[in-house]
């Protein structure tokens, strides 16, 4: 009788979550162990810096395993675990409580923590950072008891507070150092629009500006003064500056790192018995080595590697995609950004919404859309077969794109 395969997963994430299902489905007689350091069923997190702040859902409203959870797909669920170290030559990992876990496969979903400025500590009063329903729970009800806040980084998340705390009522204002709002995700004409949606509904962006100082003011409020000479006053403060992988356990086992656990395309580290995936990841990209932080990429290299992890064989193609809610505003992007584009075509769509595309010589490389999900499903079709694509023939906004487009699919 062939002994069973014992598969332990770090993370309660996506891609821990995407991991340890994909091992069950591909090994079904397969021991598969999923440890996560929060104390609750694994919870989708998107919805934190939207749904959740402003009282609409509860994070526990949308689990990512569905309604059964994760243990209803035969996974033993450990929650409150944290992972302190491996051993890799026992091919054990031991917990903070001193538990021995052995393994035949290690996968590693340690995600991504926030990046911490030392202005602005996390856990001073006033001050937040966001990153789990705990904090997410803490940033709202501070938001709905009004006031005033600034919002440090005009990135995804930084945004989608700022655009919740506004349809709370709360003042907002916006603080980026970069040129433009969404400078590592979109072009320079969709950062343009999203920039007018959010100065319509009155908050207020500083961009190209940094920060020098914080100072607590007698009244209690912060006043933060930027490099351009002036000062913000705001009654809360939340900082969204991006994230950096979480490879410290990594890190410490001998594992090969570089901003990141360093994988192949079959998301194995330097480690056969130990896979990796999702934000703490670096991976092979069209052009080296990359990292990617969003949720259908934890997903789906989660799945890659929990497949590969219980004894399957593929590799990992990705079409890097991400998707933004703010206000009415539906952001989606799709494919590599291309530095330089051959050819940039804007197609505006019906009511108000708006579809761009960014062509790598014949082929369509990216796509950038604001509440146009059917045409945006289509140009991730696209993408992901690098059909050629005629840039006369997206021009045409006279025909919709996917009767233009057909017989390309």
């Amino acid at each position: 009788m062939n002994a069973v395969r014992k598969i332990v997963v770090v993370g309660g994430g996506p891609a821990g979550v995407a991991a340890a299902l994909a091992a069950k489905q591909q090994d079904a007689a397969a021991e598969v162990v999923l440890l996560s350091d929060e104390r609750q069923e694994p919870y989708e997190k998107p919805p934190l810096s939207k749904a959740v702040l402003t009282g609409k859902a509860m994070p526990h409203d949308a689990p990512i395993a569905g309604p059964k959870g994760v243990s209803g797909s035969g996974v033993r669920l450990a929650l409150g675990t944290t992972v302190k170290a491996i051993d890799r030559g026992a091919h054990a990992v031991i917990t903070d409580a001193g538990e021995r876990i052995g393994y035949d496969a290690l996968v590693l979903a340690t995600g991504s923590i926030n990046r911490v400025l030392p202005m602005f500590p996390a856990g001073q009063k006033g001050i937040y950072y966001l990153r789990t329903e705990a904090e997410a729970r803490a940033l709202k009800a501070r938001l709905h008891q009004g006031g005033s806040l600034l919002v440090i980084g005009g990135g995804l998340i930084g945004l989608e507070v700022a655009a919740s705390a506004a349809e709370l009522g709360v003042k907002t204002s916006v603080v980026e150092i970069a040129p433009r709002i969404l400078a590592r995700v979109c072009n320079g004409e969709i950062s343009a629009l999203i920039h007018e949606r959010h100065r319509a509904r009155g908050v207020y962006i500083r961009v190209g500006t940094a920060v020098s100082a914080l100072r607590e003011m007698p009244d209690g409020r912060f006043a933060v003064d930027t490099g351009t000479g002036d000062t913000i006053a705001a009654d809360l403060i939340v900082v969204g500056t991006g994230v950096a992988p979480d490879d410290r356990l990594a890190k410490a086992a001998g594992l090969a790192t570089q901003d990141g656990i360093i994988v192949d395309d079959h998301a194995r580290t330097c480690d056969a018995a130990i896979f990796a995936a999702g934000d703490c990841t670096r991976f092979p990209g069209p052009h080296g080595p990359v990292r990617l932080e969003n949720w259908r990429h934890a997903q789906e290299h989660g799945a890659i590697a929990g497949r590969n992890a219980a004894g399957g064989d593929v590799v990992y193609k990705v079409a890097p995609s991400f998707w933004s809610e703010q206000y009415d505003m539906y952001i989606q992007g799709v494919g590599w950004p291309v530095a330089h584009p051959s050819a940039r075509v804007h197609r505006p769509l019906d009511a108000g919404a708006v579809l761009m595309f960014e062509l790598d010589g014949a082929r369509l490389a990216h796509a950038l859309g604001i509440n146009a999900q059917r045409d945006m499903a289509m140009a991730r079709r696209l993408i992901e077969r690098s059909v050629p694509v005629d840039a006369s023939e997206l021009a045409d906004a006279a025909k919709p794109l996917a009767a233009m487009l057909k017989a390309k699919v």
